[in-house]
């Protein structure tokens, strides 16, 4: 029996490591076996570069090499914990996946769309979300959050306009793909955001 892939999308600032745990708890609570990691990251090797990908530096990074750091880790992640929970019967639950990629190097770094699109084929094939949990905020209200909370990596200390490219992003995607994407306002209460994620986690089940 195959798992499910469900994965949680937003920019800075939506509160996804709190909602994560709320999902992880939500599915357990259900006798869910469900495996919780992130992207990039998952794995020893996946999560360096993911220090790699988030460090501050001198020197600029280029966009490219940003792009193929991502899907490095992401090759990793799931040839090493993803694919193999899923054909265990596991569910997984991870922290951004390829749509962030659409997102932050499409929309917000100007990459071809077309050259993730093959790279995203040359790495996971046919595999998708089964479903998306897209924590959407207005940016100055999602990086006011973050940058009152602690020291900002290499992509949060980004400009207003950097961040309105990637929520646009994201909005592009889930018009692509309404049937897996559940947009979720995250600019609300806490309880309400949680009430939403469960409804539509109990639609989805």
């Amino acid at each position: 029996m195959t798992g499910r892939f469900i994965t949680v999308e937003g920019t800075e600032g939506v509160g996804k490591s709190t909602n994560l745990a709320f999902i992880e708890g939500f599915l357990r609570s259900r006798a869910i076996d469900v495996i919780t990691t992130r992207e990039p990251g998952g794995t020893p090797l996946a999560e360096e570069l993911r220090e790699l990908l988030l460090a501050k530096r001198e020197e600029p990074v280029d966009a490219c090499a940003e792009l193929l750091m991502v899907f490095a880790a992401r090759a990793q992640h799931l040839n090493q914990l993803v694919a193999p929970a899923l054909a265990r019967g596991q569910w997984v639950l991870c922290d951004r996946f390829t749509d962030a990629t659409y997102a932050y190097q499409g929309a917000g770094r100007g990459l071809s769309l077309e050259t993730i699109s093959k790279l995203e084929f040359l790495v996971q094939g046919s595999l998708q979300p089964d479903i998306t949990v897209w924590l959407d905020i207005d940016v100055r209200l999602g990086l006011e959050r973050a940058r009152a909370r602690a020291d900002l990596d290499r992509f949060e200390e980004e400009d207003v306009s950097f961040f309105e490219r990637v929520r646009a992003g994201y909005r592009a995607r889930a018009e692509e793909a309404p049937a897996r994407f559940c947009r979720i306002n995250a600019g609300q209460p806490l309880a309400r955001v949680q009430a939403d994620i469960q409804r539509a986690l109990e639609a989805f089940l």
